[in-house]
């Protein structure tokens, strides 16, 4: 959408163009000098100039200058990937009073000196059909101006766990309203399961449930447990979203948590999910002592009820009659502003690597189960015993990057796994000072604050740190004990060793459950399958959807304060458009020319973002683009069988433009 004043097609044309060294990144490959002057040679430009850092301020100082000195009216700047300083650019642009549209940018590091470094001579040659096609297009360019929107102010948190609570809490410290969506019977996520956190030690309990307590006592967080996300509508500042709660056939307003209907529920012997299948629980249950919200929940596909029509002993027994069977799944609507995805993550199933004998043998458990063996509140009370007979374990092994750092299944490192074995070596000897710990590891990463320092504790507390991947585990016939094989590498040899217990230090991997909000949002995933963020630098919480943001582990593999600290961001991200009360969108987006448009579809049926519709007033319906959802992707125009489409600031003109500027031969160029 267009308005005030246009260039006349009178009015002189008057290009000022700015070429980046960018320290000796570019100046190091390119001739830059040569390319300005190049540059200052070609038809419309009045000005060129080239400066060791044009991003910085007195790099800005001169084309602020420059444009008034020299009455310039579009501009070109030559330097790094315009997804890192545009943005600075089109400010500067405006401080001169220029419009901000009238800028191009042309990449001429990454795209040039970075993969021409070798190459100096052809690396300027090519700079300079680069910056001859940004001219070119540049002469093109017309005013465009910003879109506004108003914005819902409330905020929709999907993911309970500690990166949900903190970024909730923080939104809602700030004012806004939150409704914060957890798809288990209670909040907490992962962090909820462990006994201590490294490397303080601090209970894990201890530090995260106030911050639980509080989600539901907030007056601006809506606590939708049990519930999940359905569908999702609108854009930036204008969400509409359908959330399903589901029935938990216990009224959370009448339940006292009291826990008579679990005690007298005669189903007990359903694996426990919080203990990971260690311990049992009843048909009715609540996951673990302090869930939040405390209410009980019937398991459905495990009451007699449900799946034989018999029993209701909890309605009976309940004295305050909280328990109800007619209970339903209720549609949720809500409107809000910003979204922030705080998914988490997945553990690494272990089962894919068999050659570690998980589940063949009972005492080779994950590093998860063996954090709940350790809990007080786990399936033992605390105490550490083999699964297989109860006896307390006096030799386990610790095998690290399972799932992890390897390319059969993911190649990145999980990032936590080094300093969660360490803590549970550290657990062992704390509880059996005589017990024999051995790590078995690739590199031991101990990346954080304070990690180092608890590494070397550990290492002086007697646990046997071993470099070399562990190849196999297996068990001799008649024998309690497992083997393990594994190649120790300062050594050179390959050993073998037995061992009560092997706990798999299992990497993380994304949530399967997020894929439904992944499509419905359409947001973009790393190679990793992890949330894609829209810069890993600059814009680490935010998304390629405007108004969606990320945090936590649903981003990538993280510990407890980092997850912390990108939730607090998260936040602070979020809550902009809603203090503004209204956002500002990009102007680039395509337009429909109705006199051409034919109503065919093809370009409602291209757009992912669902950001053109074909209006069905009639048979001669035209082709409409919703300007707040349109991430100016060109999937339309290139579709368009009419060329009824158009992107603003990439019109069929400047891209023509540009072409014909990179393929003028390379001796006019000299």
């Amino acid at each position: 959408m267009q308005k005030g004043e246009k260039l006349n097609d009178s009015q002189e044309i008057r290009i000022g163009v700015f070429i980046c060294h960018c320290g000796t990144n570019i100046a190091n490959t390119i001739d830059v000098k040569k390319v300005a002057e190049y540059a200052s040679k070609l038809p419309e430009v009045t000005f060129a100039s080239d400066e060791r850092y044009v991003c910085s301020e007195p790099g800005q100082a001169l084309i602020r200058d420059s444009i008034k000195k020299h009455n310039l009216n579009k501009v070109v700047i030559a330097s790094c990937s315009p997804r890192m300083h545009e943005p600075t650019f089109r400010k500067t642009l405006e401080a001169a009073g220029l419009n901000s549209s009238l800028l191009e940018m042309v990449n001429i590091r990454e795209q040039c000196s970075w993969v021409h470094m070798h190459e100096p001579k052809k690396a300027t040659e090519k700079a300079k059909a680069l910056v001859a096609s940004a001219i070119a297009k540049a002469g093109l360019l017309e005013p465009l101006y910003p879109l506004k929107f108003k914005v819902t102010p409330s905020t929709l948190v999907v993911g309970a766990g500690i990166a949900g609570i903190q970024a909730s809490l923080d939104l809602a410290n700030k004012g806004f309203k939150v409704y914060l969506v957890e798809r288990a019977p209670s909040i907490g996520g992962h962090m909820a399961q462990l006994d201590k956190t490294f490397p303080t030690l601090d209970c894990s309990a201890c530090i995260l449930t106030p911050k639980m307590v509080d989600v539901p006592r907030h007056p601006n967080i809506n606590l939708l447990s049990y519930s999940e996300v359905k569908s999702v509508d609108g854009f930036i500042g204008n969400f509409k979203v359908v959330i399903t709660k589901k029935a938990r056939y216990i009224n959370e307003v009448k339940c006292t948590s009291c826990g008579v209907c679990a005690e007298k529920c005669p189903v007990k012997n359903i694996p426990s999910e919080f203990n990971l299948g260690l311990g049992k629980r009843a048909a009715t249950y609540v996951p673990f002592p302090q869930a939040v919200p405390p209410t009980y929940t019937i398991d459905k596909e495990n009451c007699l009820w449900f799946t034989k029509g018999v029993c209701r002993v909890c309605e009976k027994v309940c004295p305050a009659n909280a328990v109800d069977f007619s209970q339903e799944e209720q549609e949720i609507q809500v409107d809000v502003g910003t979204i922030i995805i705080a998914t988490g993550y997945d553990l690494f199933d272990v089962k894919q690597k068999p050659e570690y004998g998980y589940e063949m043998y009972k005492d080779v458990i994950s590093s998860l189960e063996f954090e709940r063996l350790l809990s007080a509140a786990g399936p033992t009370g605390g105490k550490l015993v083999r699964p297989s007979n109860g006896i307390e374990p006096r030799k386990i092994a610790f095998i690290q990057c399972v799932g992890s750092r390897d390319v059969q299944t993911n190649p990145y490192c999980s990032r936590i796994c080094c300093m969660a074995s360490i803590k549970h070596a550290h657990q062992v000897k704390e509880k059996h000072p005589d017990a024999e710990v051995s790590v078995f590891y690739i590199d031991l990463r101990a990346f954080g604050k304070g990690y180092e320092e608890f590494y070397a504790r550990v290492q002086q507390e007697g646990v046997n740190f071993v470099r070399g991947k562990a190849a196999e585990v297996y068990k001799e016939p008649n024998s309690d004990n497992l083997t393990l094989v594994f190649e120790d590498t300062l050594l050179g040899e390959v050993q073998e060793q037995e061992f009560d217990m092997v706990v798999l230090a299992a990497g993380l991997v994304p949530r399967t459950t997020a894929e439904p909000i992944q499509k419905m949002l359409k947001l973009s995933l790393s190679p990793d399958n992890f949330f894609l963020e829209a810069h890993p630098k600059l814009r680490p919480v935010e998304t390629q959807i405007a108004g969606v943001y990320l945090c936590g582990c649903a981003q990538g593999p993280k510990d407890i304060p980092d997850v912390v600290a990108q939730a607090s961001a998260a936040a602070s991200q979020a809550s902009i458009p809603l203090a503004k009360g209204e956002v500002v969108a990009e102007p680039t987006i395509a337009y429909v020319d109705q006199d051409l448009c034919c109503g065919c579809k093809v370009c409602e049926s291209v757009c992912v973002y669902d950001a053109i519709e074909v209006e069905a007033t009639d048979e001669n319906g035209k082709a409409k683009v919703n300007e707040a959802l349109c991430t100016c992707c060109g999937s339309c125009v290139a579709a368009c069988p009419a060329r009824a489409i158009t992107l603003r600031g990439f019109t069929s003109e400047q891209i023509s433009a540009q072409f014909e500027a990179l393929l003028k031969p390379a001796q006019q160029r000299d």
